[in-house]
């Protein structure tokens, strides 16, 4: 008996997180293939594709918010990673006055509620012209993205090898050889992670697109909530089943990617 019961409380324990994790996805699941569910029915009375018919059609405008998120999350991750890279090497390996004030700016938006920030923002961007634009969307979502961008490719960059870039300078490479040909692919798996941190990061946003690019924007996320706000939950259940893959997807391939040595450095 007294062995048994450390390990109920184990078996109650992962009971309830399995329930915290896969109880709300399960119910994502079952509204999304329900057509007609009401009270005080535990389940659905009918299922079907009927919604998934709607969400697609072509003037539902999910098409239009599927290429706008996946069009924003990509130049999101080309901008952030354009100011990462180098910001990231110099961090990594120059020695620089304030160099841990330098990190602890890059963390400060996410030290805040985004809602005021991205209200400011949404002034601000107002009085520049760039509300309602994709380029004032791609910056304000490139906001929270440099975070993940910044702190992985400045540990990325100090897990490299600084003898073999040596070895290279030693047998007559340039800065710049060495920096493209023995830096950055070992630096590339940890700058890859980065990548699809930003860009997962970038197509789930929805207070900075609120704010910024609506109503002249839409996406995915735009599109769940108003659906969520207008009582069509299989609608918005569909759309957030569509926002889980590639999140579900990228997460794998983080897990290959981010090295110990990489994690290790984060930070540092």
């Amino acid at each position: 008996m007294r062995a048994l019961f450390p390990r109920l409380g184990v078996a109650v324990l992962i009971g309830l997180v399995a329930f915290a994790v896969f109880g709300p996805l399960i119910n994502l699941v079952i509204w999304a293939f329900a057509e007609q569910w009401f009270f005080p029915n535990r389940l659905p009375s009918q299922w079907g594709f009927m919604f998934w018919e709607r969400v697609f059609r072509p003037r539902a405008g999910a098409w239009e918010a599927l290429g706008n998120s996946v069009g924003i999350a990509l130049a999101t991750v080309v901008f952030s990673m354009a100011l990462a890279i180098p910001a990231g090497y110099a961090l990594a390996r120059l020695v620089l006055p304030f160099r841990h004030l330098i990190m602890l700016v890059f963390l400060l938006p996410q030290a805040f509620p985004s809602l005021p920030i991205f209200v400011n923002i949404a002034a601000m961007f107002y009085g520049l012209g760039l509300n309602g634009t994709y380029f004032g969307v791609i910056l304000v979502h490139s906001l929270p993205g440099l975070v993940y961008a910044v702190w992985i490719a400045t540990a990325a960059f100090a897990a490299t090898d600084i003898a073999m870039e040596e070895a290279a300078r030693n047998l007559g490479a340039s800065p710049l050889r060495t920096f493209r040909d023995i830096t950055l692919p070992q630096a590339a798996p940890g700058l890859m992670a980065a990548s699809i941190f930003v860009f997962l990061d970038s197509i789930d946003e929805f207070t900075g697109t609120f704010f910024v690019g609506t109503p002249d924007i839409t996406t995915l996320p735009i599109l769940m909530f108003n659906a969520a706000m207008g009582g069509n939950y299989q609608i918005a259940a569909i759309t957030a089943l569509i926002l889980l893959i590639p999140s579900v997807g990228f997460m794998l391939i983080i897990e290959r990617f981010l090295k110990s040595d990489v994690l290790a450095r984060i930070g540092r």
